[in-house]
């Protein structure tokens, strides 16, 4: 057993709380985003370097949970109106649909077999969409257009990436049917849409209903636990329908967006409470999760070839089809720039590719040290390049 196993729980949470403190400090003196100073923090820290703590258990399950009030606390400032147009759902196909095939194609030029290229390919599709919210809310560009277009597109990514991941294992095992892929593509649709009209029509009321009662006037703080849970359920709930938790928790934060309360403690402020600590936490972990004495001489440029074709073929594939639905040339930028990061999707897909033996150790180090290239990539390009250039967008336009 590592020997991290056998630290304490007060141990672990004491350091990686440490550590983000460290990774805002960090952040500043480099003037970059929190999120790339907790991360580089992490890998310092992590087995890459000093070896203080590794990827146990409590710090996967910390950052689980930090990921999943990221993205409620994200879906406070958004609307389903913002995050239904046509246009959010051909960017995400195309971010979808571009990534594939340029890591399929380069798998095969690289001359691995048909059924590691479609792997490889599906690890590209998946936009991690934690890492780009938690940026454009550092910045203050939440209520923007922009990032409509990114959290709209984001979602639609996600649920493509799932069909994707389902089409690919089905091809490995020759098994794929026009009803399979009808089941893999309505799933996740039957649940947002199950999941907005709960949400709307039943959780909101009973909220505040809950608000108006004694309970509420004699515990303010009992509404916020109980929003919180709603959170927790609907991440579970995504997940039982096959798409992420992460999801799920950002449609649970939409919904019950608009509910007034009376008497209680905001849900909202409350939960932003909560995500400073473990939005932290999260994103040390991805730094942690990286051991570089993994990464061979051998390898290294196959890393770089694949962060190479998962960020271009992911900025090409969104930022051009935005231009050409009628965003500017700046706004169509930042949308492919903040489709980069890859997470938790693409480690899940390599995960699999290697499981079933079809994908080897370096290919799925590979994918994992690209995906947080990636990950590193777009808080730099955002704050560092493209928010530079314009500091002001129009709040939320109707078209």
């Amino acid at each position: 057993m590592d020997h991290t196993q056998l630290l304490s729980i007060e141990f672990q949470i004491a350091l990686l709380l440490l550590i983000a403190v460290g990774g805002y400090l960090l952040a500043s003196w480099i003037h970059q985003s929190a999120v790339v100073g907790e991360i580089l923090l992490g890998l310092i820290v992590g087995p890459s370097v000093l070896g203080l703590i590794t990827y146990t258990d409590i710090v996967s399950a910390l950052a689980h949970i930090g990921a999943i009030i990221i993205l409620f606390v994200i879906g406070f400032d958004f609307h389903f109106s913002d995050l239904l147009k046509v246009r959010y759902f051909s960017i995400g196909i195309s971010g979808v649909i571009l990534p594939w095939i340029a890591g399929f194609l380069t798998a095969e030029y690289l001359g691995y077999g048909i059924e590691g290229a479609f792997f490889i390919g599906a690890a590209l599709t998946a936009t991690s969409i934690a890492i780009t919210a938690n940026v454009l809310k550092e910045m203050g560009k939440l209520h923007t257009e922009v990032a409509n277009a990114i959290i709209g597109s984001a979602v639609v990514d996600d649920i493509l990436a799932l069909i994707v991941l389902s089409i690919t294992v089905d091809t490995v095992y020759g098994a794929v049917t026009f009803a399979e892929i009808a089941i893999s593509v309505l799933r996740p649709i039957l649940y947002i849409v199950l999941a907005a009209l709960a949400g709307l029509y039943i959780v909101d009321r009973l909220i505040m209903k809950v608000d108006s009662s004694g309970l509420a006037l004699k515990f303010p703080e009992f509404v916020f636990l109980f929003g919180l849970c709603i959170a927790f359920i609907y991440a579970l709930v995504a997940d039982f329908f096959g798409l992420s938790p992460l999801i799920g928790s950002f449609i649970a934060g939409v919904s019950i967006n608009k509910v007034s309360l009376k008497h209680s403690l905001s849900i909202k402020k409350g939960s932003e409470y909560l995500y400073v600590p473990f939005a932290a936490i999260f994103f040390i972990s991805l730094g942690i999760l990286v051991d570089l004495h993994e990464v061979t001489a051998a390898i290294i440029p196959l890393i770089i070839l694949i962060a190479i074709v998962a960020s271009l073929s992911k900025f090409i594939g969104c930022s051009l089809p935005a231009k050409l639905l009628g965003m500017d040339l700046h706004d169509s930028l930042t949308v492919g720039a903040g489709m980069i990061p890859r997470g938790e999707m693409a480690m899940v897909i390599a995960l699999v590719g290697l499981s079933m033996g079809i994908m080897e150790q370096d290919v799925f180090i590979s994918i994992i040290m690209a995906s947080l290239i990636c990950t590193l990539i777009t808080p730099l390009l955002l704050k560092d390049w493209l928010f530079r250039e314009k500091h002001e967008y129009p709040e939320r336009i109707s078209h």
